[in-house]
């Protein structure tokens, strides 16, 4: 009988050693929450006197490197069936499309002005060289695509950007379509013309 009494003892002296242990770890465990900074509004005019932050490491990029050497980011952009690659290199230089410059691929303004979106709303135009490989769909979709993969190769080059180009509209793939044929129908909706007799 002696022994059993002795068991309990050293089993009290064990819970007694376990519950200090116990109040330490929960005292570990809690931790101060973060504070959440609620986003500061953005005004037009603030959006006008933008100026953009470019890296350190690719601020002087462009000079005295060699075409082996260079470094570029690269994106896919897409609208309706076109489908752009777009290479945009850190040294400043000229936009190529499919091996021709940008104006004679695209020769109407407004095709011009839709590639150059992108780098002219982040107030970097002329700062990279651009080149492109599109293909499918029709110069429009073209011309939107390749807008398309200028906007997520700026986000790769600064994540800071993604803000301004969103509210834009530039980092959406536009979903539209043509709509399939239905048969029955003369289009994707448009019946048959209606006879009485």
């Amino acid at each position: 009988m002696p022994r059993k009494a002795k068991e309990k003892k050293e089993g009290d002296e064990k819970s007694a050693v376990k519950e200090p242990r116990k109040a330490e770890e929960k005292k570990k465990h809690v931790s101060a929450a973060p504070e959440i900074k609620a986003p500061e509004p953005v005004s037009k005019a603030a959006d006008d006197d933008f100026v953009p932050e470019i890296p350190a490491e690719y601020a002087d990029a462009g000079t005295g490197e060699s075409k082996k050497t260079e470094r570029y980011f690269e994106a896919v952009g897409r609208r309706k069936t076109a489908i752009a690659r777009v290479r945009m290199y850190t040294r400043s230089g000229d936009v190529t499309i499919n091996g021709r410059k940008y104006g004679e691929y695209f020769p109407t303004i407004d095709l011009q002005k839709t590639v150059e979106d992108a780098l002219q709303k982040m107030k970097l135009w002329g700062r990279f060289r651009v080149s492109v490989k599109v293909s499918g769909g029709g110069v429009h979709a073209q011309a939107e695509a390749i807008r398309h993969g200028l906007a997520r190769c700026l986000i790769k080059f600064n994540p800071d950007f993604r803000k301004r180009l969103k509210r834009v509209g530039f980092l959406k793939r536009d979903p539209r379509a043509k709509e399939r044929k239905k048969f029955g129908l003369k289009k994707a909706r448009r019946a048959p013309q209606w006879a009485k007799r």
